[in-house]
């Protein structure tokens, strides 16, 4: 009677162990094919995206363009300077694309002339953006950087450096600038 007692747990043992072993193998099994699927899910990406690596450099290269300019807000003008302790307006543009290595021109009427012309309505961060001076008459005596278009309003902000505050952030809708809006010019890159 013992042995039969004994031999019926043993199998009552090895039957239990045969199933915790299928579990696991079932277990070992899903996570192969989760592991699986999330790799085809991120070869599905790297394909959507591959032909677009140049698109997305230039994304980045506006946002570091960005970075830099306002991260001179409150520097200096000084007429003629071309930075990074003063700057006169197209002293700043230029220096802020050229630590991005990208030459845009010296004046802003260099700049104006040099860079691509785009509608007010295509205008996004990173455009330059001209207007006119008190000195220029109707011609272009004044440059900033596009931070940000709303195209509802049809208003922008801009960075630039400006006679008075020196480097500083401004909107379209103040008077002296939108008198003076001449037009907007995309950097080539």
């Amino acid at each position: 009677m013992k042995q039969k007692i004994m031999l019926c747990i043993l199998l009552m043992l090895l039957s239990s162990m045969d199933v915790a072993l299928a579990k696991g193998k079932k277990k070992k099994a899903k996570k192969i094919q989760r592991t699986e699927a999330v790799y085809e899910e991120i070869d599905n990406f790297d394909f959507l995206y591959a032909d677009d690596y140049n698109v997305n450099m230039s994304f980045a290269s506006t946002d570091d363009i960005l970075r830099q300019a306002t991260s001179f807000i409150g520097t200096r003008y000084r007429l003629g300077s071309k930075g990074p302790n003063a700057f006169d307006c197209s002293g700043f543009t230029s220096y802020v694309y050229r630590q991005n290595n990208i030459a845009i021109g010296g004046s802003s009427r260099d700049q104006y002339a040099r860079n691509i012309p785009i509608r007010r309505e295509e205008m996004q961060p990173g455009d330059l953006v001209f207007f006119t001076s008190p000195n220029s008459g109707r011609n272009v005596g004044h440059v900033g950087i596009i931070l940000d278009y709303d195209p509802i309003e049809n208003t922008f902000t801009f960075i630039h450096a400006s006679t008075k505050n020196g480097v500083k952030i401004s909107s379209s809708t103040d008077g002296n600038y939108s008198r003076r809006y001449i037009g907007v010019r995309r950097v080539a890159r």
